[in-house]
C-alpha cells in the first residue's frame, strides 16, 4: 500500500526550515532593541515604550503592498535579490509620503513549490534595504501552496508599521495655489505597469529577456529589474530640518494622474510640464512600442518620477538646501498648484 504524506502532495516542511535557517542571523541583522522575538516566533514583539515617549500624541501608519507582476521579470532573470528591496521601498515610501518614520516590516512570501535558495535570495534584498533604512524585519511567513499558483510562480508582499506625531502627519489639507510641485526621479519603472511592460517588450517588440538595446545601454530585463529607489532618508531628513512639507504622494500604479490628486484638496488642481525632469529611454521606448498617448502613459507609469512633494515657493530653496548631502536622490521643480477640481493637467 503506497504511503501518501504532506511532502506527496507537494509540500515539503522540510524546504520551510532549510529556508528559515539560510535566512536567520541575516534577518536578526535588521533587528533594533526593541525587537523581543526571534524568527520562528508565532508572532512579533516589538516594545514601543522608547519610541513613543518621543511623541505627544503618536499614531501608528500601516500599509501592505506588493511588487506586481515584476516578479515575473526575477523569474525571466532568475535573479531574486532586488524584488527584496522593492518590497521594502514600495511599502515604506507609502508611509512616509504621510511623514512617517518606519519601524518594522513583516513579509510573505507565496510559491508552488519552496525553495531555499530563492527564498534567501529575497530575504537578502530586504535586509539590505531595512538596514539602509533603519527598519526591523520582525517576521514573515512563507507559503508552499501547489495547485494555487502555477509552476515557478511567486508571490511577495510586505506590511510596513511606522509611526507619525497626529498633530504633525502630512495629509495634504493646507495645500492652496500658488504652491509648488517638486519631485525626487525614479529608477525606472518601480513596481508598476508591468503587465503592459512585459506585454509590450516581450509580445509586441518580442525582445528576449537578454536583449541589449543600445538606447537602455543594458539589456531589457535588467532595465526593468532596476531596483525601486527608497526615498525614506531624505524625507525624513527634510522634516528634522523642519521643512514644512504640505503634501507628499508616492507615485506607484496610476502614476502622476491618479496618485497626486490623492493629497490634494478639492478645490485645487496641479500642472506638471512633462519636460521638467530628464527623460527615461525605458519610457519613451515602452511609450514607442505601444503608441501610448500621455492619458495613458501617465496613467500607467511613473514616467520617471517617484515621489511628489508640495511645499510653499518659500520653502523650495530651503529644501533644497536642505539636501545638499543627499545628492544621489534628483529633485525637479516640475509643476504648481492651481484653483480647479482634484485634477492634474499636463504642459
Amino acid at each position: 500500500m503506497t504511503t501518501i504524506d504532506y511532502k506527496s502532495a507537494g509540500v515539503d516542511i522540510h524546504a520551510g526550515n532549510e529556508a528559515v535557517k539560510r535566512i536567520k542571523k541575516s534577518v536578526e541583522s535588521t533587528f533594533s532593541k526593541n525587537v523581543l522575538t526571534d524568527i520562528g516566533s508565532f508572532g512579533a514583539l516589538y516594545d514601543l515604550k522608547s519610541i513613543m515617549n518621543e511623541y505627544e500624541n503618536p499614531v501608528l501608519v500601516q500599509s501592505i503592498d506588493g511588487v506586481g507582476t515584476k516578479i515575473m521579470i526575477a523569474r525571466m532573470m532568475q535573479k531574486y535579490d532586488t524584488i527584496g528591496m522593492d518590497l521594502v521601498s514600495a511599502t515604506t515610501n507609502d508611509i512616509i509620503v504621510l511623514g512617517a518614520k518606519p519601524l518594522t516590516l513583516l513579509d510573505y512570501i507565496a510559491n508552488d513549490k519552496l525553495k531555499p535558495e530563492i527564498i534567501e535570495q529575497i530575504i537578502s534584498g530586504m535586509v539590505k534595504a531595512c538596514r539602509e533604512n533603519d527598519i526591523s524585519l520582525v517576521g514573515g511567513e512563507t507559503a508552499e501552496m501547489p495547485g494555487t499558483y502555477l509552476t515557478g510562480e511567486h508571490d511577495l508582499v510586505g506590511v510596513i508599521t511606522g509611526v507619525v506625531e497626529k498633530e504633525k502627519a502630512i495629509l495634504g489639507k493646507n495645500i492652496q495655489a500658488s504652491d509648488v510641485v517638486l519631485a525626487f526621479t525614479s529608477s525606472g519603472l518601480h513596481t508598476n505597469g508591468y503587465s503592459l511592460a512585459r506585454k509590450l517588450c516581450f509580445e509586441i517588440a518580442k525582445y528576449k529577456i537578454d536583449a541589449m538595446l543600445p538606447e537602455l545601454n543594458c539589456t531589457i530585463g535588467e532595465a526593468l529589474l532596476m531596483p525601486h529607489i527608497n526615498y525614506t532618508r531624505p524625507v525624513l531628513h527634510l522634516l528634522k530640518q523642519n521643512i514644512a512639507i504640505k503634501g507628499m504622494a508616492h507615485i506607484t500604479g496610476g502614476g502622476l494622474l491618479e496618485n497626486v490628486p490623492r493629497v490634494l484638496p478639492k478645490n485645487c488642481s496641479v500642472e506638471i510640464k512633462k519636460d521638467a525632469w530628464p527623460a527615461q529611454p525605458l519610457f519613451s521606448l515602452l511609450c514607442s512600442l505601444g503608441k501610448l498617448n500621455d492619458a495613458e502613459a501617465y496613467r500607467t507609469f511613473n514616467m520617471g518620477v517617484g515621489l511628489v512633494m508640495i511645499l510653499s515657493p518659500e520653502m523650495v530653496d530651503k529644501a533644497r538646501a536642505a539636501l545638499k548631502d543627499f545628492q544621489e536622490f534628483k529633485l525637479y521643480e516640475i509643476g504648481k498648484v492651481v484653483k480647479g477640481e482634484n485634477k492634474v493637467k499636463l504642459l
